[in-house]
């Protein structure tokens, strides 16, 4: 297959352009490189994989005039969940490169399009290896299975090619596991992927080693989705079948989801779910990463949410490996099938376009193209929908404004203002609040605006803003709560027994419409109800305008999560000298 393209070997040259405007604080390759001509090579492969033959399907994307003499750089990409290789935006991925002189392999991960094996959470020890045997062909130390050779890659030495990993979600984690066991890959840009998959699947937003709060909704539509690939993409290659009771899935996977399921986390139980859940999880694997990585959040994203991203990027960042972090507007949760305006769009290959595309292709001009003097950008950079543009820090920024919980339902801004008193809600054997309906965004379904009912939930709301007030970062919340009925039966030996509540942060206008940013809440499965506990609440990126308020929420349940056990009421008392506390990353302005 070939494209009647013009091509210029300039497109190996991505140069700097001018600065972008205002108030983009980043000088990167703006000139859009004239396009070219590439061709299109179906491949497969045939590699070991957790201890099964399968064939991985690839199409390789080749530039002309790129040679043996004119070698040229590769990227490498894979499809999100449930997707494959002809996935409109990882299609469009060899497409986007191929045109601007790069070498193209875009897959089918393991158990999905027409690649064998079954799904493995892109294990780095079964999907990351499998990854690595690709870039053995693109080192030229291996051939495709009809004998076709890649002798036309960039090499750094013997058999280390010169080779970029991108993509999203699925196709993000990959990279990171790749890496772990490959040292040869020169550049990552994972975007909107995982960094504690136990953490995205059952979060815990008060304690990592307590088991969460299951996210049952995302996780079972994903479960369905990879059960369901002999039917959704059909096959009968016998690689990808496991069990009757576990289709298309590692059998550990297919485990953890009839735990998550039960609604009981007996302590052996769970922690075999954690551990496994955790081994294909970047936090276990993130220190053998050395590749530089450009990491790629969306804001609209209750799946895997910005928190995540900050681990992953800290972790690098702490470990010496250069790593920059993007927190773009789309996510999961809403923009990945329409981006805003501008945004990057990967179906659409805007990369010369967009903020985030050009910071992609200074990321690869400078760790694959060789250009020491590519501008890649600040150290941090977000998206502002009410500027419509990027902001940008040396870090994330911290938490720089106290609030405190008064006895009369107000959020003030001194412990002396607090009033004292008393308040309790209770919970109700089926959900009473709503965030989400958490595949809606991803496929494009209306969504009921977010709601709480009276007596399930407490809320805390500040004064009249006198000016306006952004916030960009994760707030955090101090708590403590009074729940005797979780007293008597949380230390049962089953996580499930302890008490369950949603933290959240609205934004209520002048006219009284709640809005709760993103969707987004905090989960919490309290550790202990006799003691205080923190509360890590997802981060945002928000103007609160003058007039509006802010209301901090606790809620007794929420329908995209299992809940409480039994009933439990709850009292929350306050005093000045006694308190519950919300901190805020303030960045502009201040709540009074």
């Amino acid at each position: 297959m070939s494209r009647a393209l013009p091509r210029s070997r300039k497109a190996l040259a991505l140069v700097a352009g001018t600065a972008l405007a205002a108030p983009l604080a980043f000088a990167g390759p703006v000139q859009a490189a004239e396009p070219g001509a590439y061709t299109v090579t179906p491949l497969t492969f045939t590699v070991e994989a957790g201890g099964r033959s399968c064939v991985i399907d690839a199409d390789l994307y080749r530039p002309a005039g790129v040679d043996a003499d004119n070698p040229a750089p590769a990227v490498l990409a894979t499809n999100g969940f449930g997707g494959s290789k002809k996935d409109g935006s990882t299609d469009a991925i060899g497409k986007a490169f191929a045109a601007r002189g790069f070498v193209g392999l875009v897959y089918s991960g393991l158990g999905f399009g027409a690649s064998g094996c079954l799904i493995s959470l892109d294990d780095p020890r079964i999907d990351g290896q499998a990854a690595s045997r690709l870039v053995d062909f693109l080192g030229g130390a291996r051939a495709a299975d009809d004998g076709t050779r890649a002798d036309f890659v960039l090499r750094d030495g013997a058999s280390d090619p010169r080779v970029g990993m991108i993509g999203g979600s699925y196709g993000g984690a990959i990279q990171l596991a790749t890496a772990s066991v490959d040292p040869r890959l020169d550049a990552l840009v994972p975007l909107i992927t995982w960094n504690d998959l136990a953490y995205s699947l059952a979060p815990n937003s008060a304690d990592r080693a307590t088991p969460g709060v299951f996210k049952w909704q995302w996780a079972n539509g994903f479960y369905l989705i990879g059960e369901g690939q002999p039917l959704l993409a059909p096959s009968l290659d016998p690689s990808r079948f496991n069990s009757l009771r576990c289709l298309h899935f590692v059998t550990d996977a297919c485990d953890t989801m009839r735990l998550l399921n039960s609604g009981r986390y007996p302590d052996a139980e769970t922690r075999k779910m954690l551990d496994f859940a955790r081994s294909v999880s970047p936090m276990s694997y993130l220190d053998r990463v050395k590749a530089p990585t450009l990491i790629v959040q969306g804001q609209s994203d209750s799946l895997f949410t910005l928190n995540e991203a900050q681990d992953t990027y800290e972790h690098l960042e702490a470990r010496g490996v250069d790593t920059k972090m993007i927190w773009q507007s789309w996510g999961h949760s809403g923009g990945i099938t329409d981006p805003a305006a501008g945004e990057l769009d990967l179906g659409q290959g805007n990369l010369e376009t967009s903020y985030v595309g050009r910071r992609v292709l200074a990321w690869f001009d400078r760790y694959l193209l060789g250009d020491r003097k590519a501008d890649t950008g600040p150290e941090f950079a977000y998206y502002r929908d009410w500027r419509s543009g990027y902001g940008t820090a040396a870090r994330v920024p911290g938490l720089s404004q106290r609030l405190y919980l008064s006895g009369d339902g107000k959020l003030v801004d001194n412990r002396t203002k607090v009033a004292r008193g008393s308040r309790q809600y209770t919970n109700w054997p089926v959900p009473t609040s709503h965030s989400e309906a958490s595949l809606a965004g991803l496929i494009g379904l209306p969504d009921p605006q977010p709601y709480d009912t009276r007596g399930t939930y407490l809320g805390w709301t500040s004064a009249p803003l006198t000016a306006p007030v952004d916030v960009v970062g994760a707030p955090r919340a101090t708590l403590r709560v009074v729940s005797p009925q979780t007293e008597r039966v949380q230390d049962s030996g089953d996580a499930a027994d302890k008490l369950v509540l949603f933290a959240k942060i609205y934004d209520i206008a002048p006219d009284g419409k709640k809005t709760l940013v993103n969707r987004l809440v905090a989960p919490v499965r309290v550790p202990d109800a006799t003691r205080p506990f923190t509360v890590e609440l997802p981060g945002i990126v928000h103007r609160y305008e003058t007039g509006h308020r802010l209301e901090f929420v606790i809620a007794a349940s929420d329908t995209a999560y299992l809940g409480n056990q039994g009933v439990k009421p709850v009292t929350v008392t306050s005093a000045p000298e006694d308190t519950g506390t919300l901190e805020l990353p303030v960045v502009e302005g201040v709540v009074r």
